[in-house]
């Protein structure tokens, strides 16, 4: 039975079976409801010819997204007594996340940031109460300090926020990009003294099963494609090799992503930050590469106006970058040997090059993907000095 009120108080890092919560899980689902709102946003755009417009709305609106989430994150992580209040407030966030969804449409094609503020507003108005809770029960001066500036941090954000909605549209971009670094300023002017005490193992589940949710919504958004054209425009040959290309570039997405244990990655604040923050180019680009399906199906059945090229490199370009930030931030540093960490660079340049494949680009690309996965599983089981884990 949950206790109505108890001690908000940091949790133990050596906590052992530490795992996710199922409201931590729902938070995730309804999460992916606003990831999924702004890649319909950003096929729209890019499939009307407005790629640079809509992929710069799609990076503004995701972030929002991301930051929402990691936040919260990594205060569960260290701080979660699910205990009635607790609970409420998580629902609260949960609220806000769907009030920016309701905004995203608006935002990205009027320019009208108002909904999506007011929904960020209320996640993190209601995640700073969090901090300061856990303010009042700490017991240590320096513990309470780092919840105090979490606080005050997140708060003072928000009044800079309020330039995107009131700013001239040509200098939003420039507000963004100074709000955003601002933001990310916070937890480290925050922990300068002392981290937090989130638990390494429950940080990185709570991070994979957050990008199975993307991978999912990028699988459910291109099968809803291929089954539009497929009922519309009886175009099964023009989609069979669109819906096998991007099948083979999630499961190898989700392979490249789980084969090395990232929580060994996770021994300090700062591999920490580096860690989480870095994390945003991968769910963007996860989350990307499922709006480029849905627009390589719209161009192969006449339905988006833009080149072959440009509707393969939809699907390209992010599934390239989503490899190489999976080698940047943990990959890499489970390789042994010149081969092995030329794998998923050298498939993620490969796969830019397959753009030029005309019709047969994603499955190309697919293809690439699969084989990166083939090699990097041969390479470790013909070099005995590899980490078990580590196998693409």
């Amino acid at each position: 039975m949950t206790q109505p009120l108890l001690p908000l108080t940091a949790r133990s890092r050596e906590e052992s079976h530490r795992a996710a919560t199922p409201l931590e899980l729902f938070f995730d689902l309804c999460f992916v409801v606003a990831v999924a709102q702004a890649g319909a946003e950003l096929v729209h755009a890019v499939a009307e010819g407005h790629a640079g417009e809509g992929i710069a709305n799609y990076a503004m609106v995701f972030f929002a997204i991301w930051w929402a989430w990691m936040n919260f994150t990594w205060f569960a992580s260290a701080y979660d007594n699910d205990d009635v209040l607790y609970r409420v407030v998580t629902l609260v966030q949960i609220a806000g996340v769907l009030i920016l969804a309701a905004g995203v449409s608006r935002a990205a094609q009027e320019h009208d940031f108002l909904v999506v503020y007011l929904g960020y507003l209320v996640m993190r108005v209601a995640l700073a109460s969090q901090w300061l809770r856990a303010a009042h029960h700490a017991t240590d001066p320096a513990e309470r300090t780092m919840c105090r500036r979490y606080a005050v941090g997140v708060l003072a954000c928000q009044v800079g926020w309020l330039a995107l909605v009131l700013a001239p549209e040509p200098a939003r971009p420039w507000v963004f990009l100074v709000m955003a670094l601002v933001e990310m300023a916070v937890p480290v002017y925050a922990e300068k003294d002392g981290p937090s005490t989130w638990h390494p193992h429950h940080i990185a589940e709570r991070y994979g099963l957050f990008t199975i949710i993307v991978l999912g919504e990028t699988v459910a958004a291109a099968t809803v494609a291929v089954k539009s054209g497929i009922v519309e425009h009886d175009a099964l040959g023009e989609l069979l090799p669109i819906a096998a290309g991007g099948l083979l570039l999630v499961f190898a997405a989700w392979w490249i992503y789980f084969v090395v244990p990232a929580h060994a990655r996770l021994t300090s604040s700062r591999q920490g930050f580096l860690w989480g923050y870095g994390h945003y180019v991968i769910f963007t680009s996860a989350a990307a590469v499922g709006a480029g399906l849905e627009i390589a199906v719209e161009q192969s059945v006449g339905k988006a106006h833009i080149s072959t090229l440009a509707a393969s490199a939809s699907v390209t370009i992010p599934s390239a970058v989503f490899l190489l930030s999976v080698w940047l931030l943990h990959a890499r540093y489970f390789k042994v040997g010149i081969a092995q960490q030329l794998v998923l660079p050298g498939a993620a340049f490969a796969i830019l090059m397959c753009s030029f494949a005309g019709r047969w680009a994603v499955l190309s690309a697919g293809l690439v993907a699969a084989a990166a996965v083939a090699i990097g599983v041969t390479l470790t089981a013909h070099n005995p000095a590899t980490r078990p884990t580590a196998t693409a």
